[in-house]
């Protein structure tokens, strides 16, 4: 097939894209179907213009002639390694497609040194993050092989092992060089500043910010220089730099943000420099304590931008009567139709110092800056995120991200400057850099999104502009920091009710459950068998929010279906992490919670791996990672095949250890160690396994606490545990019976007291008394135990409970009528809603109608008011409770305590209002 080809030059945004146009049209093979191999050469090529660099080089293996024109020079301009792993046999691999390549980003040490086998030659412009372990060595072999390079870039992070030797190797090497900034250097020294003023006559812009220290005396030698930056940079003698750089013929623009600069110091360089526009002092304590300084606007026709000036007025100030809207300077400027070419260069570098030292200043969040960030620093980023330059836009979504941050560890935000993000419409403008091609933007906006969406009116105007589908579509992306960041955007939204159905439906839960997998180290049939150390915060985010969502029941049952029960077990098996194993105990302690309406707590626990991976976190060196380990092992114990499968995988012996240990701990993991230690002690083999362990004295002291949560979860596991005659015996050896009347008395929790007096009275019932003949602990350890002491004191605050809950009123008027109205005050005055939620085995309704019998009216009176509790119509649990009266035949042994003469009144009521709801259920069963 011949073409005939011609160069033409196409737009995409701001870049000028040189591609070749072609005559010919598309056309249908015999089939009549499109064959996508033989697009015309410019349709292909303006297609991969719209891809990453990753896409671009996987259509490239579509066919030979997709892999010829996908190293088009124009196709390869510029290149951006940060999202992806750039080692030297990647580099290698892209080398044949960069000989053209004019621009280069790339991250860390590792990418680095990788640069130099590209064998890019002719490459203008390079840019670098996180380049602490970026040494000389590295530094000087990359400026030898690019001769040709323009402008070199290294921060914001600091450079620590870079020196003023490599410096002089780039200005050696590097002859054609107009712009140097450089991060956090420890010392230029004269030498290589003098070597750049010599060797790079053409250097007009040099950064050295943050930089301990900075020869004043040699920049004066570089005097080509128009921008400078010393933002940060400590040591600066400030009367030599006076004496120099007001030497300096071109000096247009000079950065002194974040130093220690005095307010006569400025005055002398307004005075004294005669080219200079433009001083840049963003947070600089002397000069915004300076009363004086502050109130003085006479800067002889200079631009002073700074936190107690406006900044938009400053800059507008430079185009006269161009712009009409101050606050809009930066937008229009950019739309001027006719711009000059120093006035271009002037904004350019004012855009890049702005962005530069907010990210600065809103990452060391100083104090008392609210004013500035609400009147104008907000906007400010806002503005600087349109920018035409991708670093600055980055940077600038960076400092959105990270100005409301106002507590790390917390995740506390600022309100009002999130707020204020939205006001300006900053939402729609970060869902639109998050949705370019260009894989760093992606990533700023994603953060941002993620951080302004803790506060709950920014989440509802995200999810009302799409933002959701946004997240979920770039949690999918093969960019592993923007995957990142969306999966913590999509966390901080999960927090909302109202967000979670809409997660679901833009793809969300399957995203995070599918991104757990893809950035991990599979073995065979693609098991996850260890999340890679670069990838924990990622699994943390995405097992977050999986979490939150598995709190909603459809949203668990989404879970469970796109594998997220696989995945978050692996996760807690393998990943080593504190956080990223706290998320995924959360998550599957949250899908486990839906016990009475879908089946994922049973899908948990048949899930190989999974209780023995919870039963393992329970002895994790980290509260949180405990606390919700025994949370999921609570929950899955409400499953009776849980149960016995936890006990098996060493949960007794884990969870009695947890609550041993956890006396000083956190309320939540006090709670949860006992609740988990109350499920499994449904089971009455692991309850005499729990007492056997020594689970009885962590209970008790538990049971002691002030926190109504802790107390009642303990007393609820005593009450389990005194149903065994031996466990009951232990339990008044430990000294629990004043615990457990102390809570009889005196708890808040309604459901404490109840579960504190079932407790007491399984104790003292009489079945007791045999094990208390023979004792359980050994004769070295035998203590003195004082039975009818104790029985008087268990027994006397159970009948003050029972009489709590009595209205003499309400008892008489029952008494001496059969109407129903009468039963059902009594019902009402009596009844603990939380008791509903209790389900009891056959043996334990029998032992509470056996207790019936017993020559005490006050467990008479105890056990009718616990069955009437356990079958009022619309408990969870009623039918069943009443199935298991009905097999006991336990109606002719209520109707005879109804009417023994000699039984209390409360005995009698209660016992009639229990036969009164067998009957009812029995109606509606027939029914």
């Amino acid at each position: 097939m011949s073409r005939r080809i011609r160069r033409k030059l196409t737009r995409r945004g701001q870049e000028k894209v040189d591609c070749p146009e072609v005559d010919e049209c598309l056309t249908l093979d015999e089939r009549g179907i499109v064959d996508w191999t033989r697009l015309p050469d410019d349709t292909v090529i303006q297609l991969f213009s719209c891809l990453n660099y990753r896409d671009r080089a996987s259509l490239s293996s579509t066919c030979r002639t997709w892999r010829n024109l996908g190293v088009s020079p124009c196709l390869w301009q510029g290149l951006d390694l940060r999202p992806h792993k750039c080692d030297s046999a990647a580099a290698v691999s892209l080398a044949p497609r960069c000989r053209n390549l004019q621009k280069l980003r790339f991250r860390g040490a590792e990418s680095a040194d990788a640069i130099i086998q590209l064998q890019a030659k002719s490459l203008c412009e390079i840019s670098g993050d996180y380049c602490r372990k970026i040494t000389d060595a590295t530094l000087s072999v990359i400026a030898a092989r690019h001769e040709s390079l323009e402008s070199l870039q290294l921060g914001p992070d600091f450079c620590e092992r870079i020196s003023s030797d490599a410096i002089k190797a780039i200005a050696i090497c590097c002859p054609q060089l107009r712009r140097l900034r450089l991060s956090g250097i420890r010392e230029v020294d004269g030498d290589a500043i003098n070597a750049l003023a010599r060797h790079c006559r053409g250097l007009v812009d040099i950064g050295f910010i943050d930089c301990l220290n900075i020869d004043e005396v040699a920049l004066g030698n570089v005097l080509s220089l128009r921008f400078l930056s010393v933002a940060g940079t400590t040591n600066m003698k400030w009367s030599l730099a006076l004496q120099n750089w007001s030497k300096l013929p071109n000096l247009t623009g000079l950065d002194v943000s974040r130093t220690d600069i005095i307010p006569n110091a400025v005055l002398r360089l307004f005075s004294s420099s005669p080219c200079l526009k433009i001083l840049c002092a963003l947070y600089c304590p002397a000069l915004e304590q300076d009363a004086n300084f502050v109130s003085n606007n006479n800067h002889r026709g200079k631009l002073l931008l700074s936190f107690f000036t406006d900044i938009f007025k400053e800059v507008a100030s430079l185009f006269a009567d161009t712009t009409n809207k101050e606050r809009n300077v930066f937008v229009e400027w950019r739309n001027l139709k006719t711009k000059g070419r120093k006035m271009d260069a002037v904004m350019n570098w004012l855009e890049w110092i702005l962005s530069h030292s907010l990210l600065r200043i809103a990452e060391s969040n100083p104090q008392g800056l609210d004013n500035f960030w609400l009147s104008q620093g907000a906007y400010l980023l806002l503005c600087l995120m349109r920018s035409t330059q991708e670093e600055v836009q980055e940077r600038a979504a960076t400092g959105l991200a990270t100005f409301v941050v106002i507590d790390d560890e917390n995740a506390s935000i600022h309100g009002g400057r999130a707020e204020a993000v939205m006001r300006d419409g900053g939402i729609g403008l970060l869902l639109n850099l998050a949705r370019s091609w260009r894989e760093g933007l992606q990533t700023e906006a994603a953060k941002a999104i993620a951080n302004l969406s803790v506060n709950a009116n920014v989440a509802k105007a995200v999810a009302e502009e799409g933002g959701i589908s946004v997240l979920a579509i770039l949690a999918k992306s093969m960019n592993r920091l923007a995957a990142e960041e969306a999966a913590g955007g999509l966390w901080n939204l999960s927090v909302g009710e109202e967000h979670k159905a809409a997660i679901a439906e833009a793809g969300g839960v399957k995203a995070l459950v599918d991104l757990i997998f893809k950035w991990s180290i599979t073995g065979g049939e693609g098991v996850l068998v260890r999340a890679l150390a670069g990838h924990v915060h990622m699994h943390e985010r995405a097992a977050g929010a999986l979490a939150n969502l598995a709190a909603d029941d459809k949203c668990s049952m989404e879970v469970a279906i796109v594998g997220g029960v696989h995945a978050l077990v692996k996760l807690a098996q393998s990943c080593k992490a504190e956080g990223v194993q706290e998320q995924a105990a959360r998550a599957l302690a949250n899908l486990a919670a839906h016990g009475d309406s879908n089946s994922n707590n049973a899908a948990v626990g048949q899930e190989a791996g999974a209780l023995e991976a919870l039963v393992q976190l329970t002895r994790s060196p980290h509260d949180g990672v405990r606390q919700e380990a025994a949370g999921a092992l609570w929950n899955l114990s409400f499953d009776d095949r849980n149960r016995e499968a936890i006990a098996a995988a060493g949960g007794v012996e884990a969870l009695v250890a947890l609550a041993q240990s956890c006396s000083n701990a956190s309320p939540g993991l006090q709670e949860r160690a006992a609740g988990a230690l109350w499920g499994l002690s449904v089971s009455e083999a692991n309850s005499i396994a729990i007492g056997r362990e020594g689970g009885v004295a962590p209970l008790i002291a538990l049971a002691r606490s002030d926190v109504e949560d802790v107390h009642e979860t303990a007393a609820g596991a005593l009450w389990n545990l005194a149903f065994n005659p031996g466990n009951a015996f232990r339990i008044v050896e430990e000294g629990g019976v004043p615990a457990l009347v102390h809570l009889c008395s005196s708890s808040i929790s309604k459901m404490a007291r109840f579960m504190a007096a079932l407790a007491l009275a399984y104790m003292f019932d009489g079945r007791m008394d045999g094990v208390a003949l023979v004792g359980t602990s050994s004769d070295s350890n035998s203590k003195s135990v004082n039975l009818d002491g104790a029985r008087r004191m268990a027994l006397k605050n159970i009948e003050a409970f029972i009489l709590a809950f009595s209205d003499p009123q309400a008892f008489s008027a029952a008494a001496a009528s059969s109407v129903p109205a009468a039963l059902t005050q009594v019902t009402e005055s009596a009844r603990i809603h939380e008791a509903g939620h209790l389900r009891c085995s056959g043996a334990e309704i029998g032992r509470f109608v056996t207790m019936l019998r017993n020559s005490s009216s006050i467990l008479k009176a105890c056990a009718a008011f616990a069955l009437l509790q356990f079958t009022i119509p619309g408990g969870r649990h009623a039918q069943h409770h009443v199935r298991l009266l009905q097999n006991t035949g336990a109606s002719r042994i209520l109707r005879a305590a109804a009417a023994a003469a000699t039984a209390p009144i409360e005995a009698k009521i209660f016992a009639r209002i229990v036969l009164r709801n067998l009957e009812h259920h029995q109606i509606e069963s027939s029914t």
